[in-house]
């Protein structure tokens, strides 16, 4: 049972659990909210988290734990080599993906680099349903070009299509033939396009896509690091899933791929990753990159307790009520939003809520980095913290211009077993205000802006005094406390 129905009332997503542990929120006056943000050079990634009361910046590696997955801890066997808990987790994720061999790493952007510094060549190209920043830099600073070839509807912010993420087979097999097959360095498939709402991709998408590659003999990989929600919403979107489980999906969509790899900060709900390959000659010839990156072969850089815990987070994965929680209260969030006309990405995807910032301030010109200027007037006026995916988040041309991200987003992060259905109708409360008061925000400028993955450590300033302004506004209305 996914979801729970209502009888005098219209239903609302219903949490699947119980709350055993709390960790105390606290929301900072306004006027200490504009400080911090300044202090954090207007950047969200530098705040301090006990200055926030509502952190959804990311679900990676800050979902909560069960009370299973905390008790296997202590049973972790801390070998340097050879540890028992390695061969408990590779063996629990071969029973689930049918894949036997285990590269551990620390998290999903290490298994990212191990696959990049096996396989991309000067001037190669890496095929793309839509690149995650991480996946795309470990490609372009080996001299590799990234194709990004979501289908056009993918990047319409509205609409009803239930697979937003699925790749365009055409666009594929016609950069197939201009490239060659031999400049391929492979296929990366997302299931779940994280820049673009979260958005999945289906089976059936996924299985033609992978014929094409075999066709040509172009090697396949698919991050599963967000496959949890792919896999609700191929049970419950796709025709002819929904009577399979989800281990059989699993098993199907594992079938297809040469390399899968995780972030277990998202798939699992621990802290690690791993990269499982299929054919034993290829997965010797990439093992010898975790001694030399990450750390010996059964635990990569991992804390042993961590492995025992995602191991059993591979099999929580599997259970439908826990999986639906974050696409049931993500769905309720978009809906919400949407109703009272905020522009928000629909249908509701996996990871988090989506707001199109290009459509809420659409006076800020994208050189000013609208998202990065709208997820910071939501910390300012409600303590919450998103994440910017936009131009802020793209790398710069080789000349130095603006590369313009296809899509302005903020982020609204739903760890997942984390947050309340109270918190949630908060969060959309203040967003509902910030809308209301949209035209007070103005854009930002880099001040100090590092050349790759900027968006981690870089500050910006406000083109103006509007921060000032819209806490102004805030008080006006919430008071001096809130």
């Amino acid at each position: 049972m996914s979801e729970v129905k209502f009888y005098s009332r219209n239903p609302v997503p219903v949490e699947m659990h119980k709350v055993k542990i709390v960790q105390k929120l606290s929301l900072l006056p306004a006027e200490e909210r504009l400080q911090k943000m300044k202090d954090a050079g207007f950047n969200t990634f530098q705040l301090h988290n006990g200055d926030i009361f509502m952190d959804m910046l990311t679900d990676s590696g800050v979902n909560a734990m069960s009370d299973n997955m905390q008790s296997a801890m202590f049973r972790a066997d801390d070998a340097y080599a050879g540890s028992e808990t390695f061969y408990r987790m590779r063996d629990k994720l071969e029973e689930i993906t049918g894949i036997a061999n285990l590269l551990p790493a620390h998290q999903g952007r290490a298994c990212e680099n191990i696959i990049a510094s096996r396989f991309v060549t000067p001037d190669s190209c890496v095929i793309m349903n839509y690149h995650f920043t991480t996946a795309k830099a470990h490609v372009t600073r080996l001299g590799g070009r990234v194709e990004e070839l979501v289908k056009a509807e993918g990047l319409e912010p509205k609409s009803d299509l239930p697979f937003k993420g699925n790749i365009d087979l055409e666009a594929v097999e016609n950069c197939i033939k201009n490239e060659t097959p031999e400049n391929i360095a492979y296929i990366r498939i997302e299931a779940g396009t994280n820049l673009i709402g979260g958005q999945p991709i289906s089976y059936e998408n996924m299985k033609d896509a992978t014929d094409l590659a075999k066709k040509y003999g172009i090697l396949t990989v698919l991050d599963a690091s967000l496959l949890q929600d792919n896999l609700y919403f191929i049970k419950t979107r796709e025709e002819g899933m929904k009577d399979k489980s989800l281990r059989e999906i699993t098993r199907m969509i594992c079938d297809l791929y040469d390399i899968v790899y995780f972030s277990g900060r998202k798939f699992g709900f621990g802290r690690g990753g791993g990269i499982l390959v299929r054919d034993e000659e290829l997965f010797h010839s990439m093992e010898d990159l975790i001694p030399m990156f990450e750390g010996f072969l059964t635990y990569g850089g991992m804390s042993v307790k961590e492995m025992e815990a995602l191991t059993v987070g591979f099999d929580e994965t599997m259970d439908l009520d826990i999986i639906s929680q974050g696409p049931q209260f993500i769905n309720y969030c978009v809906n919400e939003l949407d109703k009272m006309g905020i522009p928000v990405i629909t249908p509701g995807g996996g990871l988090g809520a989506h707001i199109n910032a290009s459509a809420f301030v659409d006076h800020i010109p994208q050189e000013e980095y609208p998202a990065g200027a709208l997820v910071c007037a939501l910390y300012l006026c409600g303590g919450i913290r998103g994440m910017e995916r936009g131009t802020l988040s793209e790398e710069r041309n080789a000349d130095g211009s603006e590369r313009f991200a296809s899509m302005e987003l903020v982020r609204l992060a739903l760890p997942r077993r984390v947050f309340t259905l109270s918190q949630v109708e908060y969060v959309i409360d203040r967003v509902k205000w910030v809308y209301d008061h949209r035209n007070l925000i103005g854009g930002l400028k880099f001040v100090h802006e590092p050349k790759t993955l900027r968006f981690f450590t870089g500050k910006l300033e406000p083109t103006s005094n509007w921060p000032e302004k819209l806490v102004e506004a805030y008080k006006a209305d919430f008071g001096e406390d809130q």
